[in-house]
């Protein structure tokens, strides 16, 4: 693979333009490693007002940054790439199935999240104004509704002249916030949104059903994202509030925003012991310990309530990509809560969460809530309080936030098993207790 670089820009706190902040290399080593190096600008480290990226890998030092991580890319700006499903529009625009870092960087659009952005001249372009109306929402259905279907059958219709014009036009080749279902950034007059369609494969209607979980999260006491519901013919969308984004009469104001997964330095699969390790809340809170020292008191107690709200409606999709801190000036925060799915399972003794949280690692039960609550900055008898306020709370609202939203009678039936399973009130400390992965958990505390 030849030497590709490209620039990286940074639309600093309280401004609604870019400045160049540094440039980006990647090469491959002899190994055949893909291997990026990272260098802030001499004339951006001298600014009064220059802020680093993220708050633990690229801080605001002269020697230039090194990895051979994802691809040769690294975590904060790994995050402002586009995700699965802008990748999948990228590949099929380039006519390529393996772009590098850099491609899917440079032909991403502006939505992206956070507030950097990519190019080959030292000087940023001027700034994207014009992003997708809610008007056009089913025309994005209807291209999105062609590429998921071309993916599964060769002889189903392709989007071709007019319609891949306006896939490019509308669906800006995706946002790097979430996973691979179809989204695309729409603009009204509030500001900036994160549309997310149906899939045809979907077995309830996962646009009501998310905004329920975030209504009913809220309830509970959570900061989340704001979300609405739109219709467009027979088909929902749900509109999710891009936490990233203020507008002004000037332009965006853009937040800085790293996931989790650049937080702890996790790798994006947890397929091996290893990596798996990593995929911590307990680590996840140190790091955030450690850099927001002024915000820490209130958001490692939010994290509690998450990481107890996501093992009371099964969602298990909590991985380091689904959580993030965003910096709206110098400091840094837990960003508000996002894609909370439930997962309806047929398990009754154990459900285990995408990261460990507490003695029994990923078990999603009060027991383990409460084993290592300290790390959050809630005592044992706080702890106690909230997991059961939260447990009657979520027991018995559920079913009312979801018709409430418009879920079905029958969706209803279909997700009601996510919701306080059995387990989650089991006593650990029970010998008689059993589970699925006896090696994860403390034997001396079981045998008590």
């Amino acid at each position: 693979m030849p030497s590709e670089e490209c620039f990286v820009y940074i639309t600093l706190p309280g401004q609604t333009e870019p400045v160049t902040a540094g440039k980006y290399q990647l090469d491959t080593d002899r190994q055949g490693r893909a291997v990026g190096q990272f260098v802030y600008g001499k004339s951006y480290l001298s600014r009064d007002d220059r802020v680093e990226f993220d708050p633990v890998e690229l801080k605001l030092q002269v020697p230039s940054y090194r990895t051979t991580k994802l691809r040769g890319n690294f975590g904060a700006l790994r995050d402002s790439s586009p995700d699965a499903w802008g990748r999948k529009l990228i590949e099929k625009r380039l006519g390529n199935l393996a772009p590098t870092e850099i491609e899917y960087l440079l032909n991403s659009p502006d939505d992206r999240a956070g507030a950097l952005g990519f190019g080959l001249g030292v000087q940023p372009p001027a700034p994207v104004r014009h992003f997708n109306c809610t008007l056009d929402l089913g025309r994005l259905i209807e291209i999105a509704d062609q590429i998921v279907a071309a993916e599964k059958d060769p002889e189903a219709p392709k989007p071709a002249g007019a319609d891949a014009e306006q896939a490019e036009l509308l669906l800006q080749a995706g946002t790097s916030m979430g996973g691979a279902r179809p989204k695309a950034t729409v603009e009204d007059e509030d500001g900036l949104w994160l549309a997310k369609f149906t899939h045809p494969d979907d077995r309830w209607n996962n646009p009501r059903v998310e905004h329920a979980m975030l209504t009913l999260a809220r309830s509970c006491g959570l900061t989340c994202a704001e979300s609405k519901l739109t219709k467009v013919g027979e088909r929902d969308v749900i509109l999710v509030k891009r936490f990233d984004r203020h507008k002004t009469d000037k332009g965006y104001r853009r937040c800085r925003m790293v996931s989790a997964l650049t937080l702890i330095d996790a790798e994006d699969t947890a397929d091996t012991p290893d990596k798996r390790d990593k995929w911590s809340y307990l680590l996840l809170a140190d790091e955030i310990r450690r850099a927001n020292t002024d915000n820490q008191a209130r958001d490692l107690p939010e994290l509690f309530r998450r990481i107890c709200f996501n093992a009371l409606i099964s969602n298990t999709d909590d991985h380091p990509r689904n959580h993030a801190v965003i910096a709206t000036d110098a400091e840094w925060s837990l960003s508000p809560a996002y894609d909370l799915t439930p997962n309806p399972m047929i398990a009754l003794g154990r459900r285990d969460l995408a990261m460990a949280f507490g003695d029994w690692r990923r078990y999603a039960n009060r027991t383990n809530l409460l084993s290592q609550c300290e790390r959050f900055l809630i005592w044992k008898e706080e702890g106690a309080r909230i997991v059961d306020e939260m447990t009657a709370a979520v027991g018995g609202g559920w079913y009312g936030a979801a018709r409430q939203a418009g879920v079905t009678e029958r969706d209803c039936e279909l997700i009601r098993s996510a919701f306080v399973y059995e387990g989650f009130g089991y006593d650990l400390y029970d010998p008689r207790i059993k589970t699925d992965d006896a090696e994860e958990l403390p034997t001396a505390r079981i045998a008590k």
